[in-house]
């Protein structure tokens, strides 16, 4: 990671939520996810969470890193329908060698829809692909 990196860095992402980003597509699988209204699912504005943090980070990183999401704490507050923007704002509040910690405020066009903190680590994406690989051998 580059060391012009430095807390109170900020960034912002907007992402229009497409109809398959919705509750009854998280688990097509499960009855009740398909039974719940078609609205951004929480599991997809997790995501888009970390994408914005993602990308904050992504002039700091060299070649060979990737930044790994470890905690996220959020709430969802409010429903966002498909074909809205919806927009995270993130601030790097903490920079401990590899861990970062972001706080977090996304909106959609009319309201705060969720807000939180997020951890992520740094990690070579070379030594992390061969850690999961050997979870396969085992």
């Amino acid at each position: 990671m580059l060391n012009t990196l430095k807390a109170g860095l900020e960034h912002s992402f907007t992402y229009q939520v497409p109809v398959e980003k919705t509750v009854p597509y998280v688990f097509q699988e499960s009855d009740l996810f398909q039974a719940m209204p078609s609205v951004f699912a929480t599991a997809f504005m997790v995501g888009f969470m970390e994408w914005a943090c993602m990308e904050a980070l992504r002039p700091y990183l060299e070649a060979d890193e990737c930044t790994l999401g470890t905690m996220i704490n959020v709430s969802h507050q409010a429903a966002t329908p498909p074909g809205m923007q919806v927009t995270a704002k993130v601030r790097l509040l903490e920079l401990d060698g590899k861990r970062t910690l972001w706080e977090i405020e996304a909106r959609d066009e009319a309201e705060l829809i969720g807000k939180g903190t997020h951890e992520r680590f740094t990690v070579n994406k070379d030594k992390f692909s061969a850690r999961v690989a050997s979870k396969l051998s085992r």
